[in-house]
Order: structure tokens, then C-alpha cells, then sequence
């Protein structure tokens, strides 16, 4: 019963925190630009009057325009709810896989670069264009990160893998460096962040992510756009989870080791959102064709976290 509460509480709050991660990162990167930013509560409102905004669709849509709102949302959404944030005793636990989750991820992607191709607009098919050469490039360097955890703790279970670590099975290791430094990389681009993206501007000639739900409106772009919100709140999870597990409550835990879990993951986020607008207001976009040069280096990374996995093992 505890794990089933656990893993409702968690799909609950993945969704519920979104709106309020990406809200303070705005807000962060305007005070740093010496603005004064709206309230980190305005993605709330957004989305809310979004909802409430009738969806108008192009004439030249098809089922496929309509449907790509949801099955991304779900998606998402399903690889949140399986990757622990505050207490790894979850319903889902057993089934949760970080090969599946790059798969419940390569669908979202999918569905919206189709949707982006639908209507037959040029944006829409610019930004499919670049995202699945993002994607080509960011999957590998996922997985390889996947494989190389999988290496030192013996499972592909981000549940185990943070009970392993806690457990200290792991100590100072080259190879959890080399897979952070991957993964992070890989977040920036899954998330359309800054230098890859630019979540904040509609310029033609840099807009990737924007491009391929530029004809959505309504309730159609409140699913995408909390979509996206999500899917940063999942990463900011796997990281926190994985390489900084402290804090978060374990199966058998009390009320007061739940509340302590919910607290460290919330304080994980906002370090990780503050991280990341800083990052963003220090670093510029980079051009179309340095994509390739950035994922190059996390897929890289994440071959030589592997490497240096066997060549410590054979010493």
C-alpha cells in the first residue's frame, strides 16, 4: 500500500512542480539580466488560460496534428512517474528501466516532429528536420550513459541503482563523472536549452523545439508546453536521483523519512533550475552546425565512462 501512495504522490507532484521549475529558472536568468521577471507562478497561469482557450486547427490537419498533444503528454509523463524523486519505494519500481524511459522519451520526439511535418508548414518541418538530428545524436549518448550505470551498479533500474549507491557500493569514481557530465549535456539538448535551443525566442533561424508547435494553440499547446515542463523536472529527477541520492527515502521509511525526501528532492531542483539559468545567461546559442560538435562530446563522454569502467576493473 505504502508503494502504491508513493507512486501516486509522485505522479501527482511531477506535474505539479513542472510549472514552478520552469517559472524560477525565468525568473533566475531576468534577475541576472538585470529585469525584474514575471512570478515563477506564471507558468501556472499560462497554462491555465490556455486550457481555457479554444483549440483552433489548420484545415490541412489531420488526426495525427490532434493526437500528438496527448500521446506526448502521456509519455512524458509515464517516464516521470517512474523515475524516483522523493522515495524509491514506488508502485512502478520494478518496471521502471532507463533503457524504456529513452524509449518513452524517442515517442514524445516523435509524435511532435510528425505533428510539426502535419500541417505541412515550412517551421514545422525545419524544426522536425532538427530535432531528429538531435535526437540521432542525443539517444546514443543517453544510452551510453544507461550502460555505463548499468556496468557499476549491475541494473538498468533507477531504483536499485540509487539503493546500490546509498548502500556504498560506489565511491569515488571517474566513470559516475564522465556519466554526469553526458547526461547533462544530453538534458540541455532534450530540453531545447540554451546553447542548443533557445525556449524563448521564435526566430526562424534558430528555433527548434518552438518550431514544431508554432501552429498549436488552446489546450493542444497547454499539453505540449507542459510537456516540455515535465520533461525538465524528469531530468533534474534522474540527476539529483542518481548522483546526488541523499535524502531521499528508501522502502520501510517513516512519515518523517518521506518528508525528508520530498524536502531534499525540492532543494535538488530549485539548485539545479538556479544552475541552469545561470549556465544559460553566461553562455551563448550556438549555431545550427556546432549541434553535432556539442552531442559529439556527451556521446564521447559517455564511451569513456564505459572505458574507464573496464580499464579500473582489470587493475
Amino acid at each position: 500500500m505504502s508503494a502504491i501512495l508513493g507512486q501516486i504522490g509522485q505522479i501527482f507532484l511531477v506535474v505539479a512542480l513542472a510549472p514552478l521549475i520552469t517559472g524560477w529558472v525565468r525568473l533566475v536568468k531576468s534577475r541576472l539580466q538585470g529585469r525584474i521577471g514575471a512570478s515563477p507562478l506564471q507558468p501556472y497561469r499560462d497554462i491555465y488560460r490556455l486550457l481555457q482557450k479554444e483549440a483552433v486547427v489548420a484545415h490541412s490537419a489531420s488526426w495525427v496534428f490532434r493526437t500528438a498533444p496527448y500521446v506526448t503528454f502521456a509519455a512524458v509523463w509515464l517516464a516521470a512517474a517512474v523515475i524516483p524523486t522523493f522515495t524509491t519505494n514506488l508502485f512502478l519500481a520494478p518496471a521502471a528501466d532507463l533503457i524504456a524511459l529513452v524509449a518513452l522519451l524517442g515517442v514524445a520526439r516523435f509524435w511532435t516532429a510528425l505533428a510539426g511535418m502535419d500541417v505541412g508548414t515550412a517551421f514545422g518541418g525545419l524544426g522536425a528536420s532538427r530535432e531528429m538530428m538531435i535526437a540521432s545524436l542525443a539517444e546514443p549518448a543517453m544510452l551510453m550513459v544507461s550502460f555505463s550505470l548499468s556496468l557499476i551498479s549491475g541494473t538498468t533500474s533507477p531504483a536499485q541503482i540509487i539503493a546500490f549507491i546509498l548502500g556504498g557500493g560506489v565511491g569515488i569514481e571517474v566513470s559516475m563523472g564522465l556519466s554526469l557530465a553526458a547526461l547533462i549535456m544530453v538534458a540541455i539538448a532534450e530540453n531545447g536549452r540554451i546553447p542548443i535551443d533557445n525556449p524563448a525566442t521564435h526566430l526562424e533561424l534558430t528555433m527548434v523545439h518552438e518550431a514544431m508547435v508554432l501552429e498549436y494553440s488552446g489546450r493542444h499547446l497547454a499539453l505540449m508546453e507542459g510537456a516540455g515542463m515535465v520533461r525538465l523536472t524528469l531530468f533534474m529527477a534522474l540527476i539529483g536521483g542518481i548522483f546526488a541520492p541523499w535524502g531521499i527515502a528508501v522502502p520501510g521509511a517513516n512519515a518523517v523519512g518521506v518528508v525528508v525526501g520530498l524536502a531534499a528532492f525540492l532543494a535538488k531542483c530549485f539548485v539545479l533550475a538556479t544552475g541552469l539559468a545561470v549556465f544559460e545567461t553566461m553562455i551563448a546559442k550556438m549555431r545550427v552546425f556546432r549541434y553535432a560538435a556539442f552531442l559529439g562530446g556527451a556521446l564521447l563522454l559517455g564511451l569513456l565512462a564505459t572505458v574507464f569502467l573496464y580499464v579500473s576493473e582489470a587493475v
